[in-house]
């Protein structure tokens, strides 16, 4: 069976079995429907008023950036909805400051369009389910797409068992975890989400790579407050960091990654021709190659060697996996309660001691959530060369009447 979009997005084929309609959930300015309205799983509108072009430098308004986007993938086969929904997907992580998994990432998602490698199908499809567990076919969409159903799908069935499992084969990279666990913790759930990727970090004293830097992210719900939320990579930093300072010619910190003979680095480019390095030694490596058991093999899908680069071989599919699962708080524990626990955690670190006359003490997420709502004031600072190269894609396909090179207003 696929999943489906509600009404206002393409349907499932003709003779596919009927969905549950807590499984549905809309996309840009449609109504929400069942489960969706209730946990989230819709975007934020594109102004009409907006004019989709409007690309400058300095700061970029997030709607303008939003609507630039859409046009793209929508040149590139998209549905309005799914090209909404991938546009949000990106901006809101350079909205948050996580530019590796920002607008940074539109040019090699379109060129894998273009190839072939990713398929412009919205749906995943269901392998088997058993109760509070299933299994799909990413079918090589975006991730962002079958990552959105997939969440949909953990939080259903943990409405009904009291956790969802859901893990995602043939599927394709879904930019920033974070945007599945928060609409987890949205809907009152904990939420989990974890990827694969091709190997970039070698075992303690390995001179190969043999895991994934496979990110891994938690969110917990906080009531009326935004979730806790925790978003790593399991390297020292997200390779996209890496690139985009590859792009712009700047050095890098040597504990970021090695030269292709395992020797720390300075060089980006050395780094993305090399390794990475994993966070905390061994136990980011253990940690890593255990991700990859709960996506790769786990789905039945590609693991270790088997998952390819995104960026390289544009021709052949990525082909990792993914992980969801939803945890309902409120079979646990009563959701008062248990918001009233996870607040008194939170006051204890944020009101605990410093040391060397530090500002302040942090929850996770909570840099990234001031980030985003600065930068809806503000606009998003893009870095020029991942400006360039958006503007190229434009360019590239002609969409609107090109890009200004006039610097945006606020808005």
């Amino acid at each position: 069976m696929l999943l489906a979009h509600s009404a206002s997005g393409p349907q499932p084929a003709a003779g596919t079995l009927p969905v549950d309609e807590k499984w549905t959930y809309s996309r840009g300015r449609q109504t929400p429907t069942g489960a969706a309205a209730r946990h989230g799983f819709c975007d934020l509108e594109t102004p009409a008023e907006t004019h989709s072009l409007m690309i400058g430098t300095g700061r970029i308004p997030a709607d303008q950036l939003k609507a630039t986007v859409v046009d793209l993938f929508a040149a590139h086969g998209l549905s309005p909805g799914a090209a909404r929904t991938v546009a949000s997907a990106l901006v809101d992580a350079d909205l948050r400051g996580v530019h590796s998994h920002g607008v940074n990432l539109v040019p090699i998602y379109l060129e894998r369009l273009r190839n072939g490698s990713v398929s412009i199908e919205e749906h995943a499809r269901v392998i088997c389910e058993n109760g509070a567990t299933a299994v799909l076919d990413g079918r090589h969409s975006l991730g962002i797409l079958t990552g959105d159903e997939a969440m949909a799908m953990a939080v259903a069935k943990a409405e009904d068992y009291g956790v969802g499992v859901v893990v995602v084969r043939h599927a394709f990279h879904f930019a920033g975890a974070f945007r599945y666990v928060k609409a987890a913790a949205r809907a009152g759930c904990i939420g989990i989400a974890a990827s694969n990727t091709r190997p970039l970090m070698p075992a303690p004293g390995g001179s190969r790579p043999v895991v994934g830097n496979n990110p891994l992210a938690i969110a917990v719900p906080r009531g009326s407050g935004e979730p806790l939320v925790l978003d790593m990579a399991l390297s020292q930093v997200a390779q996209g960091r890496i690139r985009i300072a590859a792009k712009a010619g700047r050095e890098i910190p040597d504990s970021w990654g090695t030269d292709e003979e395992g020797r720390p680095t300075t060089d980006a480019q050395e780094a993305l021709d090399g390794m990475l390095l994993p966070i905390g030694g061994y136990k980011g490596f253990g940690l890593a190659m255990m991700v990859d058991v709960l996506t790769g093999v786990l789905s039945g899908g590609e693991f270790g060697s088997t998952v390819r680069s995104v960026y390289n071989d544009v021709a052949a599919p990525n082909d990792c996996a993914h992980l969801f699962i939803a945890l309902d708080v409120g079979a646990f524990i009563a959701v008062d309660d248990f918001i009233g626990r996870v607040g008194a955690l939170a006051d204890s670190v944020v009101r605990g001691p410093s040391i060397n006359g530090a500002a302040r003490l942090v929850l996770p997420g909570q840099l990234e959530e001031e980030h985003f709502e600065a930068s809806l004031v503000d606009g998003i600072d893009i870095d020029p060369a991942v400006m360039k190269a958006l503007r190229a894609c434009v360019a590239e396909l002609d969409v609107g009447t090109g890009a200004s090179d006039a610097p945006a207003g606020n808005g």
